[in-house]
């Protein structure tokens, strides 16, 4: 059975675990956050220690088939878009590596013209030349399709499904193949099949009720946790941000809840990594990482090329999904979302040091694996 088949059934019961993690969902008080907190941070200490990996998303494409309200790269916004050749992918990934980024996750719009698996591929292999650690945040493929990254040293996938709610994700996504909630939900499983060793979730809190997504994520976790209990399972917490498209977020959740969450999570999946990334303003950053947070990005750019200006000379303009200019269009390419931390990643490392912990810039090399071949 897969997760999306046991999700559609209205009658499935929640796990003791599922049900005691709603419990530390409820309303808290000062005091009982506290206990929570402090609960959290001796967990997070016991199975990770003081350290805290980082990485830096790498945005290879802001082109899109898919119409999404939240997103920035959605089809029908009038954007400046561009996808990066691997020469120029290559040079944002060195100058990473110069600034001690060893973890990259290579993110791109779903757009099979322009980001192909042969043109994936040929990226992946480029930048484990520079980078030794290489994920990917793209279009939802099928097992074969997944199996060539993998083979080119690509050795993490995350994929987002939004929200776990049917009806809202209907209405968030008017067109393109991301409307099919099913097989987005399904993606990790297919990714574990193909080999990928870091399987990432998450939803976009600001969609949905935080309580109940939160409850549907524990729920997907539980699963993947059983179900593909080779790889490693990290959950992204991202709050919605502002982004083209001027689309406001439908729901509220505060960073006192946000901080409730993460404790909630860690004390329930003490083994299970948590993301933070740079939507999130540096000081609750900060409070957050003693608390169950294991990996977070820094010096983040969410644009195509928006590390070095690789690719401006060939920006095109699109509106409602056709391209109204070819080359020499002034400016840079549309971001995904805005940030609200823009601390360079020595700078984020130095913040880690002063509250205690150790920042992991490289925690795997592909050599490991052949050792064991």
């Amino acid at each position: 059975m897969t997760f999306a088949e046991r999700f559609r059934d209205p009658n499935r019961t929640l796990s003791a675990s599922a049900q005691s993690f709603r419990r530390l969902l409820e309303p808290l008080s000062n005091p009982g956050l506290e206990a929570l907190a402090q609960r959290a941070a001796a967990i997070t200490r016991k199975h990770f220690g003081r350290t805290m990996r980082l990485f830096a998303p790498l945005y290879l494409s802001n082109e899109c088939i898919n119409n999404c309200a939240y997103c920035g790269f959605s089809r029908d916004n009038p954007i400046l878009r561009v996808t990066l050749t691997v020469e120029q992918v290559l040079a944002e990934a060195r100058y990473l590596a110069d600034r001690g980024i060893r973890n990259v996750l290579l993110v791109s719009g779903e757009h099979p013209k322009y980001v192909s698996n042969g043109y994936l591929a040929s990226v992946v292999a480029a930048v484990r030349d520079v980078i030794p650690a290489v994920s990917l945040e793209v279009a939802p493929m099928e097992v074969e399709d997944y199996r060539p990254l993998v083979a080119n040293g690509a050795e993490g996938l995350v994929v987002y499904q939004e929200t776990y709610d049917r009806a809202i994700y209907r209405e968030m996504h008017t067109s393109g193949p991301k409307r099919n909630f099913d097989w987005r939900l399904e993606c990790p499983e297919r990714a574990f099949a193909a080999g990928f060793r870091r399987l990432g979730i998450g939803v976009l809190f600001g969609l949905g009720d935080w309580r109940t997504e939160a409850m549907h994520l524990f729920e997907h976790v539980e699963f993947l946790l059983r179900k593909c209990w080779r790889a490693q399972i990290t959950v992204s917490l991202p709050r919605l941000r502002p982004a083209a498209g001027d689309f406001h977020p439908r729901t509220t959740f505060s960073e006192r809840e946000l901080v409730q969450l993460v404790c909630a999570l860690r004390v329930m999946l003490p083994q299970v990594g948590l993301v933070l990334s740079t939507r999130e303003p540096g000081p609750l950053r900060d409070a957050l990482m003693p608390l169950g947070i294991t990996m977070m990005s820094a010096g983040s750019c969410t644009a195509p090329g928006g590390y070095t200006g690789q690719g401006c000379e060939s920006l095109h303009l699109t509106v409602r999904g056709r391209a109204t200019a070819a080359t020499n269009v002034p400016g840079k390419a549309e971001a995904q979302f805005a940030i609200d931390d823009d601390r360079s990643p020595e700078e984020v490392a130095a913040t880690l040091t002063r509250l205690g912990l150790e920042p992991v810039w490289k925690d795997w090399d592909p050599a490991l694996t052949l050792a064991d071949a």
